[in-house]
Formats: C-alpha cells, sequence, structure tokens
C-alpha cells in the first residue's frame, strides 16, 4: 500500500509531461504506419499499381509498380505522331464506359 504525503502535487510532477509526450508520439506513429500503408505504391504490397502524375500536361508521369519493382516513365512534351492506319471505332455508352469495335478487312 502507497503513502502519500499530504504536500506532494501531481501538477508538479515532471515524469507526467515525459507520459503525454510519449503518448503523442504513439499517435504520430500509428497515423503514419495508416498513411503508409494505404499508399497505392506501398513498398510492403505485392499488388500491381499505375498511377499518373499531371495527366495530359506536359510534365506528366506515369509510375507503374509490378510486385517490389516501381518503374518511372515522364513526358518530354512532345505530341505523339507516326504513321499507322485505323484499327476500329470507339462509342462511349451512357454509363460513361468506351466500347471498342474492330473493324475487319480494312485497307488502307
Amino acid at each position: 500500500m502507497a503513502v502519500r504525503l499530504l504536500n506532494e502535487d501531481d501538477d508538479n510532477n515532471p515524469m507526467n509531461s515525459v507520459i503525454n509526450l510519449i503518448d503523442i508520439f504513439l499517435v504520430v506513429i500509428a497515423a503514419l504506419l495508416i498513411i503508409i500503408s494505404q499508399n497505392p505504391l506501398n513498398p510492403f504490397s505485392s499488388d500491381d499499381v499505375t498511377v499518373i502524375k499531371n495527366a495530359g500536361k506536359k510534365n506528366m508521369e506515369i509510375m507503374v509498380k509490378k510486385g517490389k519493382e516501381i518503374k518511372t516513365f515522364k513526358s518530354k512534351g512532345n505530341i505523339g505522331e507516326g504513321n499507322g492506319k485505323k484499327a476500329g471505332i470507339s462509342y462511349k455508352m451512357e454509363d460513361g464506359s468506351f466500347v471498342y469495335v474492330p473493324e475487319k478487312d480494312m485497307k488502307i
């Protein structure tokens, strides 16, 4: 059984503030762990993920994560061009999805 002195004051105990700091650090560490686990490029997950930053702009970046390997592709700001031929037609549906219909016997 602990005996308390009458003149002992809990507000002046320096260990109370240390315990409060430890509690704050534990909350911060838990929040950081939650943020890391929800990041799509989380290095601890084995999911395959593709992230596009600044889509359609000159400084666009594409990050591809397959397993533990992450590759980054940066745009050079050039518009794509080249030789090719029409391969089919795409239709936008009422729900916002797209349907691609390849054309048969195309001669261009």
